[in-house]
């Protein structure tokens, strides 16, 4: 008399297709954590100071700029749009932290200072991007122009370098110090300002990208614009708030590598957008739109970092890494669509 509950167990529908683990495999992540373990291992190999703790702490001071930039880059390609002016507001977020310090302002007002004009920067791309409905990609050109143009007027040759001490031993110094614990193998190892705001920052991108409706909201702007306007996302209000916040991360960058450099003149960081946009490709974002995680990015910021490190161990000339990373970028674009057309012509 028992019922036939085999009826049930036929038409349950799950939330989501199984996953095989051929597909896990070929994850854009897992291949990144392959390429990740690979850079580590043939680096340790190649140099013995590659796995110097105090060396790998100055190797992520060296990329952490660039990589808090690539977090908000990630979402404004996410949404179809690019900002090459993040260099360029860099320099000129920098020459206002200059000034400011020589005027006798101390260090929370400096981060401001640079947080506020890359603040200004970025809303006035995202007016012109969102509500004057200009493409992204000429408008940050423009201002790329316009920001590092204002800024070689202003400063000409000159270098600014006086800073208070305090500024610079925040860029300078571990702000976690090396730690031993007595157990072999067991450490803290010594983290630079600049990394430990990238990895707070990551977590908080991460979240919010992954976690949140504002999340699914970037994707289906990506994914379609024009529907995701129809289904009443404000695309125009998003859009003008990543540039913002594109802006405000450049501006922290700047005050970070002022820190770090203690000086600043008009070319600092001068042909960083190739880097950024790199990690951000490099980590699996479509240049298309609607596709890319933010451990991607995250991943594919410590290949990029640990590569060029490594490179440079070796004496490897600074054009050649440049060389390397316009392949490396033009290849992570085309070897996916190259595959793509491969597998549809074999269909």
């Amino acid at each position: 008399m028992s019922a036939s509950t085999p009826t049930e167990e036929r038409y349950a529908v799950l939330d989501r297709a199984p996953r095989r683990l051929s597909a896990t495999l070929l994850r854009w992540e897992v291949i990144l954590v392959i390429l990740f373990m690979l850079t580590i291992i043939v680096n340790s190999i190649v140099s013995p100071y590659f796995l110097d703790v105090y060396n790998l702490a100055d190797a992520t001071s060296n990329f952490s700029e660039k990589a808090i930039i690539a977090l908000a880059m990630a979402l404004l390609i996410l949404v179809r749009d690019i900002d090459l002016s993040v260099a360029a507001i860099i320099a000129l977020a920098a020459m206002a932290i200059g000034y400011a310090a020589e005027a006798g302002f101390g260090t929370p007002v400096l981060f401001a200072v640079g947080i506020g004009v890359g603040v200004l920067c970025g809303v006035f791309n995202g007016f012109l991007v969102a509500y004057i409905r200009l493409p992204s990609i000429v408008v940050t050109i423009g201002t790329m122009s316009l920001f590092r143009g204002l800024t070689q007027v202003v400063l000409g040759d000159q270098a600014l370098t006086h800073y208070p001490q305090g500024f610079l031993n925040l860029g300078q110094n571990y702000f976690i110090p090396f730690v031993k614990t007595g157990i072999p193998w067991l450490f803290i190892p010594p983290v630079p300002l600049s990394f430990l705001i990238f990895l707070v920052l990551a977590a908080i991108f991460g979240v919010v990208l992954h976690k949140t409706a504002v999340g699914r909201q970037l994707f289906a702007i990506g994914s379609n614009p024009v529907a995701a306007r129809f289904s009443g996302i404000p695309v125009d209000r998003l859009r003008f708030i990543l540039f913002a916040v594109s802006g405000a991360l450049s501006g922290l960058a700047g005050a970070l590598l002022a820190a770090r450099l203690g000086s600043m003149r008009s070319n600092i960081a001068f042909g960083w957008e190739l880097d950024i946009v790199t990690m951000v490709i490099l980590g699996g974002v479509s240049i298309a739109g609607g596709i890319g995680s933010i451990l991607g990015v995250f991943l594919a910021v410590l290949v990029l970092g640990l590569v060029t490190f490594g490179m440079s161990l070796n004496n490897i000339p600074g054009q050649v890494v440049s060389v390397y990373t316009g392949a490396l970028l033009i290849a992570v674009i085309a070897i996916p669509r190259i595959f793509e057309r491969l597998r549809l012509g074999g269909g």
